[in-house]
């Protein structure tokens, strides 16, 4: 018997387990080795699809499956294999049809479950591309015939991102679908009731552990969800309005070994469930 079983663990990866350089610190890699041989399940709830998701997996090596497409999905990195996924409604592209052409220096990428086409390019979906390592898949919106499970639009320009939420959310159809704010830069268009509080709970319930034994960690708008769903949610210092406003306590940034903190703060009585 270990000290945290039947616990569940679920970080998110940009700004809260990952420090500013992406990488994964030793100390925090050290606790979750610690975590889970003494019986916990320790996994991850990200934006990414687990095409790309791979750095983040191979470090950690999480014991249980891992949350995927801002909750819309679960994926078994084991059998590499969805164990459950939600398909954005074929409408979503008279979203893409309002925005596209209408602004200057904005990136719109389609992701479907297993490959990302490239509608609008700019120097940050390039960057993404070499970071994550996939390929320039270029098409026009109307001709991606895949399922689709989210739709990104990018820019660095605060007021131009601004403007396109504004337009995406007072579209005659945006009741069908969910919108979220997963970077500064980022805006995504979700299937309705994804969130990564619903992912959160779906893998609660795949495993057989209580919600009362699950921890959030995160940073920012997009786990606003998952920190409220789990029975303790805690936000790194770093962390945005909303994700801070969300959690029941704050933890340290993602440059001071946040998951550390969590783990031994759990273990020394620091934190509670």
């Amino acid at each position: 018997m270990g000290i945290f079983d039947g616990v569940l663990i679920c970080t998110d990866l940009d700004g809260t387990l990952y420090k500013n350089d992406k990488t994964i610190s030793e100390e925090n890699r050290q606790a979750i080795e610690y975590f889970k041989c003494e019986g916990g399940y320790f996994t991850f709830i990200t934006g990414r699809l687990p095409y790309y998701s791979s750095d983040a997996y191979n470090v950690i090596m999480p014991n249980a499956p891992f949350g995927c497409i801002n909750g819309g999905g679960l994926y078994d990195g084991v059998e590499k294999k969805y164990i459950c996924a939600t398909k954005l409604s074929n409408d979503a592209v008279e979203f893409i049809e309002c925005i596209d052409g209408r602004f200057d220096n904005v990136g719109i990428q389609i992701c479907c479950f297993d490959k990302t086409y490239f509608v609008e390019e700019n120097e940050m979906t390039e960057q993404f591309r070499k970071r994550v390592g996939i390929p320039n898949l270029i098409r026009h919106y109307r001709d991606v015939k895949e399922p689709i499970c989210k739709i990104i639009f990018n820019t660095d320009n605060s007021s131009v991102m601004e403007t396109i939420e504004k337009i995406l959310r007072s579209h005659p159809i945006s009741d069908k679908f969910e919108f979220i704010r997963s970077e500064k830069t980022l805006f995504e268009i979700l299937p309705k009731g994804v969130s990564k509080g619903d992912g959160l709970i779906k893998l609660s319930e795949y495993l057989g552990v209580e919600v009362n034994k699950t921890v959030a960690i995160g940073d920012f708008d997009n786990d606003v969800a998952m920190l409220k769903a789990a029975k303790l949610g805690i936000a790194v210092a770093n962390a945005s309005k909303a994700a801070l406003e969300a959690a029941d306590i704050v933890t340290v940034s993602n440059e001071e070994n946040a998951i550390a903190d969590v783990i031994y703060g759990l273990k020394s009585g620091k934190y509670h469930l």
